[in-house]
């Protein structure tokens, strides 16, 4: 490979980031706990968009806590592997296949 032709790679690579940052923040995805008594929604940036808790719990304060902490690390759990999967697919073809190589730190 010459010079220009990696030069034109990483630029093709910055570009398909920015618009995979982008996609990225439009995601959605729910975590659960409790069986489903607590549910959240996160967006990419990992910003809490919703939280649902069932009636039941509304008198136990511990339970909804713990429920809730559990409901929020789920769905960032979640987030974290659609990340991975559009930062793969967004730079398919232009950056070699490299095990271990995971893009998703320069979105956080």
């Amino acid at each position: 490979m010459d010079l220009f032709n990696i030069m034109g790679k990483v630029k093709e690579a910055q570009e398909r980031l920015k618009v995979s940052q982008e996609k990225i923040g439009e995601l959605r995805t729910e975590g659960e706990s409790g069986a489903g008594m607590v549910k959240v929604v996160i967006n990419g940036n990992r910003k809490l968009m919703r939280i649902e808790i069932d009636d039941s719990l509304m008198n136990d304060k511990e339970m909804v806590q713990d429920l809730t902490v559990a409901a929020v690390n789920n769905a960032i759990k979640n987030m974290d592997e659609l990340i991975k999967t559009e930062m793969s697919k967004s730079m398919e073809g232009v950056l070699p296949n490299i095990p271990g190589l995971d893009l998703s730190q320069f979105l956080k």
